[in-house]
């Protein structure tokens, strides 16, 4: 099956968040498999990033999945929209890569139903639209991600990959400005 091992989540979180490039995000439900490749991604690194919520060592019941090891899902619920992390760093150290956006493989008829009458490229090119299209939910929380039924598995090796500002943190001070998102260089559904 490929499904990534738990010491892939070994490493530096600004790596991680290169290396989840090209690996496929995959979600199995009782309507059905669906997956993409993972093209876009941002690194969150813990208590000295003002963007991240566990920002000063904020340790709460919805950023407790951090405080562990890595490779676990980090799922919270932001303006209506479910968003999926893999947490990073060390135990007690709190960082995560948030998945922005994939590419559909798998289970296309099932991406479109859940999204409704919208244009390929929409389907999955942000953080809330892949967790719809996935049919991941908020309940995914804590779970490894080297199981199933939500888990990452190799894909494939980009050929170029760019680098730049996070986006929508307009409230995180100079935090704003961290060149910390990666995405797969010239793919069409890349969030901006």
């Amino acid at each position: 099956m490929g499904i990534l091992p738990p010491e892939f989540y070994n490493q530096p979180t600004l790596e991680l968040a290169k290396s989840l490039l090209g690996a496929e995000l995959v979600k199995e439900t009782d309507k059905g498999t669906a997956s993409g490749y993972i093209i876009e991604t941002e690194a969150y690194i813990g208590p000295g990033d003002r963007a991240a919520h566990s920002f000063k060592d904020k340790r709460t019941q919805r950023t407790e999945v951090m405080f562990g090891p890595p490779g676990h899902v980090y799922t919270y619920v932001m303006h209506t929209h479910c968003l999926v992390n893999v947490v990073s760093g060390e135990w007690d150290h709190p960082e995560a890569v948030l998945i922005r956006a994939v590419e559909p493989v798998k289970g296309l008829d099932l991406i479109r139903e859940r999204r409704g009458d919208k244009k390929d490229k929409d389907l999955t090119n942000g953080p809330g639209k892949l967790t719809k299209a996935l049919g991941i939910i908020k309940s995914d929380y804590g779970h490894p991600w080297d199981r199933p039924p939500l888990y990452i598995k190799k894909g494939y090796q980009p050929e170029h990959i760019s680098q730049g500002k996070r986006i929508g943190i307009d409230n995180a001070g100079e935090a704003r400005d961290y060149p910390w998102r990666f995405w797969v260089t010239g793919n069409k559904f890349v969030s901006r």
